[in-house]
């Protein structure tokens, strides 16, 4: 019940935020082509090759598809021991999605970089959503001491023929890829912190 109410508190605070106009994105298609796994968890492998994520590569990856509704998406990501990250993604008044990182200390506060991510661009699609960092996320990247950060895209792919889920960061001198199987359930790792 919690978790339903997180996802419906983010869909209206995104919702209030950042008005554009409405992008052709498919992104209800999107929420559907997921609808399938949720319930589930994945593992997942590093298919990038960036030094940076190496501490990544000796861990197990597993995202869990633990909510799904017509109107968004909560999928934590546990590193190992590590289950500190959520994924949140919420369908707008104007027909886009945002997409959120939520990154909680095992306690359950909120670390100081939390809550950044875009709306979905015109690029995406029924099968990909493309999510440029926006004009909150900026600011905190600023305040927090991580500009490099501010040119961050990200991506969400999903392709039920070959039972892939992929989460992708690209920024100049910076790719991180990760994509699950979505063939081969494994047990969820537990809640979030």
């Amino acid at each position: 019940m919690f978790m339903r109410l997180s996802l419906l508190a983010f869909t209206i605070v995104v919702s209030a935020c950042d008005r554009t106009a409405p992008a052709d994105v498919s992104a209800g298609e999107f929420l559907a082509n997921v609808q399938p796994y949720c319930g589930q968890s994945y593992q997942g492998t590093i298919t990038s090759d960036d030094p940076q994520d190496e501490d990544w590569r000796g861990k197990t990856v597993i995202a869990d598809f633990e909510t799904c509704t017509d109107t968004g998406l909560r999928i934590p990501l546990h590193v190992g021991d590590d289950h500190s990250r959520t994924w949140l993604i919420a369908l707008n008044d104007d027909g886009r999605l945002a997409l959120r990182h939520q990154h909680n200390h095992e306690d359950g506060s909120p670390d100081a970089i939390t809550m950044y991510g875009g709306k979905s661009s015109g690029a995406s699609t029924a099968t990909r959503q493309v999510f440029p960092t926006d004009r909150k996320t900026i600011e905190l990247f600023e305040a927090e001491g991580i500009p490099e950060s501010k040119a961050n895209v990200w991506s969400m792919e999903i392709d039920p023929k070959d039972n892939v889920f992929v989460y992708d960061l690209q920024r100049p001198e910076r790719h991180f890829r990760v994509e699950f199987d979505l063939s081969s359930p494994v047990e969820s790792p537990g809640e979030a912190w």
